[in-house]
């Protein structure tokens, strides 16, 4: 049933072709994809590792979280729609990637992680400096890493099947 799902957007969804068949279109927006990883990422790493309690521990973890929050949610955003028109243009080609999945799957994981860190965080003051927090902001490390990995993974042909419009 998904695999029909994602034949029918291959064939379906306006703008695809043109994403899947331009000169630039498709690089352009993996190099904006790419850019904006960074920025996430970059920032996702620096909150974690004062989480952790390696980095930047003469600050306030709060007050790090305050600076970093917005541009980091500046950075998801930009992730969040450029992924998507990049699944937009090829979903079939997605659809038999195996390491596609596992990164989908850890970003789901992710994000549940990064709910469980705001609700241990946002309690007191002390909270951020707290074991659950370090450990929490340890596998914010492990699967933001995974995400990375596992995208980067998702360029090669390891590991797919290949899927056709029939």
């Amino acid at each position: 049933m998904l695999l029909d799902l994602f034949r029918w957007m291959e064939v379906n969804l306006p703008g695809g072709p043109y994403l899947r068949e331009s000169t630039y279109g498709f690089s352009a927006l993996l190099t904006i994809h790419v850019v904006a990883m960074c920025i996430f990422l970059g920032l996702i790493v620096m909150m974690d590792l004062r989480l952790v309690g390696v980095a930047n521990l003469r600050s306030r973890a709060s007050e790090i979280q305050a600076r970093l929050f917005p541009w980091q949610m500046v950075g998801f955003a930009v992730i969040v729609v450029s992924g998507g028109m990049l699944f937009w243009a090829q979903p079939l080609r997605y659809y038999g990637k195996t390491f596609f999945w596992w990164k989908m799957g850890l970003m789901v994981l992710a994000g549940v992680n990064a709910g469980i860190i705001h609700m241990i965080t946002h309690r007191s003051e002390a909270a951020w400096d707290s074991t659950p927090a370090k450990v929490a902001g340890a596998a914010s490390l492990v699967l933001w890493a995974g995400v990375l990995t596992f995208g980067r993974l998702v360029a090669y042909e390891w590991m797919t099947t290949e899927y056709l419009v029939e």
